[in-house]
């Protein structure tokens, strides 16, 4: 599975909630990847008008407010597509089978519902929806760890 989506909105949230500017090396070890694939994912999530480098300041910056950046907005930079793509069909079924002959467009058809549903659910979710859960776990683990 693909994990561009998840390291752009870890990405992100450390964007966003950071009192100075982080680079792709600092961005990378939080992430627990390397400094490159952070450069292709800021490099996506720019050019898609979401964060922007400051000139002469390592360093990224939302060009949005977290509230202003859907789910989907941040799937769309990274995964480079216009429509969520999450399931794909076997490429060569036996047309001589009953099956074989028909299972290309009814999974078509219902995977292209579910992946409707899910591009809806992710349109009406923000980057200041993670933040706001991200803190409230965090607020939650802290009273069991005290307790």
């Amino acid at each position: 599975m693909d994990t561009k989506f998840s390291s752009s909105i870890h990405t992100l949230i450390l964007i966003s909630e950071s009192e100075t500017p982080m680079n792709s090396d600092q961005i990378a070890e939080s992430v627990g990847t390397n400094a490159s694939y952070i450069r292709k994912l800021t490099t996506r999530l720019s050019k898609a008008g979401i964060i922007e480098g400051r000139r002469g300041v390592s360093g990224f910056r939302l060009v949005r407010k977290p509230d202003d950046i859907s789910l989907l907005d941040i799937y769309k930079a990274v995964m480079e597509t216009d429509t969520l793509h999450l399931f794909d069909l076997h490429q060569n079924p036996n047309d001589a089978c009953i099956v074989g002959s028909n299972i290309r467009p009814v999974l078509g058809g219902m995977f292209r519902d579910m992946e409707e549903s899910v591009e809806k659910r992710l349109q009406g979710m923000t980057l200041a929806d993670c933040i706001d859960s991200m803190q409230e776990y965090i607020r939650n683990n802290k009273k069991e760890n005290i307790q």
